[in-house]
Parts: C-alpha cells; sequence; structure tokens
C-alpha cells in the first residue's frame, strides 16, 4: 500500500503561517487541541532547507525574536518532533545534521517523494516548506490538505503568506472539527485545476 502525502498547515484566519512577536500557535492553542496532536499517528516529516534550520533551531532551544522563551507546551512539541523520523531536501544543507532522526536528500524533491510514496506506507507529512508544499501539490503528489486555522488577523504583523503562487484548487472537504477556543480544523482532498471551472449553464 502506498504511503499518503498529508500538506498540513497551521494559519491565521488570513492565511499567514506565522505572525512576527507572536508565540508558537498564536498563543491559542487549547487543551483540546493539544490533546489531539498527540493521539495523531506517528508520521515522517518532510522538510525544506528553509524550514529545516528554523525547526531545528527551535527544537535545540533557540527562540524567535520577540519571544523570551517557549511555553511548556511549544518545546513539548519540539521534543516530539526531535523524535520523530524527518527528511530534509536540500542541496546547500551538509552532513552531519545535528537534529537527531533526519535523513538528508539532495536530489529533486518531487522525484523523491514519489519514489517515497510508492515504496512505503504510512503518512508523509509537510512542516513548514511553502515551496516544497506548492511543488508536491503541483505534482498531483498530495492527498490530504489540512488546515488547522486559529481564530486571529496578522494583517500587520503576518509572515509567510502562505498560497501565494500556488495553483487554483479544487477542495474536496473530508473532515472537518471545531476545538475549544474557535480553532477551526478542516481537511480536503486537493484536485489542481488546469483552468477555473465552465459556469453551470
Amino acid at each position: 500500500m502506498a504511503a499518503e502525502v498529508l500538506v498540513d498547515f497551521i494559519t491565521s484566519l488570513d492565511g499567514y503561517a506565522s505572525g512576527k512577536g507572536w508565540p508558537g500557535f498564536w498563543g491559542l492553542e487549547s487543551p483540546e487541541y493539544l490533546a489531539w496532536l498527540g493521539e495523531q499517528p506517528k508520521v515522517t516529516y518532510l522538510t525544506g532547507a528553509n524550514t529545516y534550520p528554523l525547526m531545528s533551531g527551535f527544537a535545540s532551544g533557540q527562540v524567535p525574536e520577540g519571544v523570551d522563551e517557549f511555553r511548556s507546551e511549544e518545546e513539548e512539541s519540539f521534543d516530539q518532533l526531535t523524535r520523530a523520523r524527518k527528511i530534509v531536501f536540500s542541496s546547500t544543507l551538509e552532513e552531519p545534521l545535528q537534529w537527531a532522526n533526519t535523513t538528508l536528500i539532495r536530489g529533486d524533491a518531487v522525484a523523491a517523494v514519489r519514489e517515497l510514496k510508492e515504496k512505503e506506507a504510512g503518512i508523509l507529512s509537510t512542516i513548514g516548506s511553502l515551496t516544497l508544499c506548492r511543488s508536491l501539490l503541483q505534482a498531483g503528489l498530495v492527498d490530504r490538505f489540512r488546515v488547522v486555522m486559529f481564530p486571529v488577523i496578522t494583517g500587520a504583523t503576518g509572515e509567510e503568506r502562505i498560497y501565494d503562487g500556488y495553483p487554483d484548487v479544487a477542495l474536496e472537504m473530508t473532515e472537518h472539527r471545531t476545538f475549544e477556543g474557535g480553532l477551526q480544523l478542516v481537511e480536503y482532498k486537493p484536485r489542481v485545476l488546469e483552468r477555473p471551472p465552465l459556469p453551470v449553464s
């Protein structure tokens, strides 16, 4: 059985991946959401050359600018990532990689993920890595597209607009859930469109 490729984002309502000066999860994660995260099946994480040093730095205790220290919930999240299997696609990083359980692949990421999908089972899930996610989607390799939207608009401080440069994509909803605190999960089966659909006559 082929592995599933999951693009997995957490976003502000206006589609940003983070906000300058905001804590992780925008400080709005709820116990219910954190418990759900802890119940998720084991996955292999896919990351690109820009996200990898950022996340590995966080895992080693480097806090982002504007934040004094990580909260216990964030530290546990990074600990879970450290224990998980990770694959980073990069032509610039050098081995040995310092983040435990990480494999470096220098070749074409789309070709490598296509091969992984054919040969492995389980879930291959992206973490951050907006360019990688876009490339996998455009190549038709994404089986599940999941977004957890946090109830905040970061128009003034938002960083990393997620969907810039994306193709048009039709999304068939397969799951939805509202967590306490107003966090909204939606999951879709994506289908890249060559052109906008014709209007119904």
